[in-house]
């Protein structure tokens, strides 16, 4: 009968603790409401069933409480409770992937008014990469990447030489206007996180993967790498600041192109050469 009781206790407690829990989601910051649908539909299904599981395991234990003159029956098998709980088990399974499978093909489906950004990592930082005046970005290579161009951009390619490069520095993004984000880890697995905005995606060492969500709400977020990528993970955090169009536009004109970073580069060169004869 202790057993039982414990059991059932556990059982209401867990429920009450995750109504009143005070650990939740941050508010809401972007367009991705089905993921948090999505998840809370997760937690209903999974919980009915942990409900379920655990009265059931409180009634075994009072019903069938041990008796000095009881015999236990032996079953072989019992077809028709193994087709449903086949059937049971198939409609949970098919109730929690169904609707995450929807939210995932919106997930991958960019808009066509999205406009691009790229996103690179490395131990521990972050550092971003917009179009220029000309509204493309430069192609990349990762053979070309060195100290002067961090980014691998490609010289040749003249869409690259206006790109604006943002390094370790807080990234701008418009509010109600959808982005893509492109993503790139030029050492380990990383993965660019901002919870208010929901979405998030691993970044693979020599791919670009992406995907997009739209600001919906002016203010600064935190960034975080949801993948442990090494000592330093605790520490690589940056900014996103979701800002109105006259705002966005002051900021993208204050930052630096990639001509003039590679010209400010070779200007600090000459000046070391110069001190050092």
């Amino acid at each position: 009968m202790i057993v039982a009781i414990i059991f059932f206790l556990v059982v209401v407690g867990s429920v009450v603790f995750h109504i009143f829990t005070p650990w939740w989601w941050t508010p809401i910051a972007s367009n991705w409401g089905g993921i948090d649908d999505t998840i809370v539909l997760t937690f209903w299904i999974t919980g009915l069933v942990f409900i379920a599981i655990g009265l059931f395991v409180v009634y075994c234990v009072w019903k069938f409480k041990y008796q000095k003159d009881r015999r236990s029956e032996y079953k072989p098998e019992d077809s028709k409770l193994e087709f449903r709980l086949t059937l049971i088990t198939t409609l949970g399974v098919a109730a929690l992937l169904a609707p995450g499978l929807i939210v995932w093909n919106t997930f991958v489906t960019v808009p066509k008014d999205a406009y691009e950004i790229e996103v690179l990592a490395n131990q521990w930082s972050w550092s971003y990469r917009l179009p220029g005046k000309d509204g493309k970005l430069g192609k990349t290579d990762i053979k070309n990447i060195n100290d002067k161009n961090p980014f691998g951009i490609n010289k040749e390619d003249k869409n690259g030489g206006d790109d604006i490069l943002v390094q370790n520095g807080p990234l701008h993004l418009l509010i109600n206007r959808p982005v893509k984000v492109l993503l790139r880890s030029t050492d380990v697995l990383h993965n660019f996180y901002i919870p208010q905005f929901r979405a998030k995606m691993d970044m693979l060492p020599g791919s670009v993967t992406y995907y997009w969500f739209e600001p919906t709400r002016l203010g600064e977020f935190e960034v975080l790498c949801a993948e442990f990528c090494g000592t330093g993970h605790y520490a690589m955090k940056g900014k996103v600041i979701v800002d109105k169009k006259i705002n966005y536009n002051n900021w993208l004109a204050q930052q630096t192109t990639y001509v003039q970073s590679l010209a400010k580069v070779n200007a600090n060169i000459k000046q070391v050469v110069k001190l050092t004869k």
